[in-house]
């Protein structure tokens, strides 16, 4: 068996289970992890994060519900309501970072979403992935050099796919059946659950 892990590198809730994914995949050092990125700010929905007027509220949410807290500095990039959330330049910059270390891809996706939720580094700049590299003792060049090559097609299409069209989604692939692990928020014992109700 394998998890497939489904997220969006700008969605908050992914954000929030990022501790519930590292708890699982520590409980389970034996089941590999495809880490695959979804596509929620792209096209249309690529604007100013201003028109999503929920966002305060449901980071508030974010935090009761998980314990994520979101950085000041995040609080001032967003401040104005002008930034642009670019799930495809955040695609592109999680399978670079995958393309140099792809054990460590749940790793690194939790370290890309506090350089953005914590830090208020734009995902869409090829100095925070210098940034997330450095913290994850990954080489900076190698990463950077891995930018010109990816793209994020492979890993929308994989979503699509999948069947996957809200994040988080975790996902697991027995050979013959892909059953839904979690869909949003949940507990690492709850997913755990729903693991052992798979194997038994």
């Amino acid at each position: 068996m394998r998890l497939i892990y489904v997220f969006d590198a700008y969605c908050g809730w992914s954000y929030g289970f990022a501790r519930t994914m590292a708890d699982v995949a520590h409980r389970h050092p034996d089941l590999p992890v495809e880490v695959v990125s979804g596509g929620l700010f792209i096209g249309g929905r690529r604007v100013p994060i201003r028109q999503f007027g929920h966002v305060q509220g449901a980071n508030a949410e974010i935090t009761r519900r998980t314990g994520a807290p979101f950085g000041e500095s995040y609080e001032r990039l967003i401040a104005d309501g002008e930034f642009v959330m670019d799930s495809e330049a955040a695609a592109c910059g999680m399978a670079a970072l995958r393309e140099v270390a792809p054990q460590r891809a749940v790793r690194l996706a939790a370290l890309l979403q506090e350089a953005f939720y914590l830090d208020g580094l734009s995902l869409s700049e090829p100095s925070t992935y210098r940034v997330v590299a450095r913290r994850a003792g990954l080489d900076g060049d190698a990463v950077e050099a891995a930018l010109d090559r990816v793209s994020a097609a492979a890993d929308f299409q994989r979503a699509r796919e999948l069947g996957v069209t809200g994040y988080p989604t975790l996902l697991a692939d027995d050979g013959e059946r892909v059953v839904t692990l979690a869909a949003g928020n949940a507990s690492a014992d709850e997913v755990e659950r729903r693991i052992g109700a798979l194997v038994s």
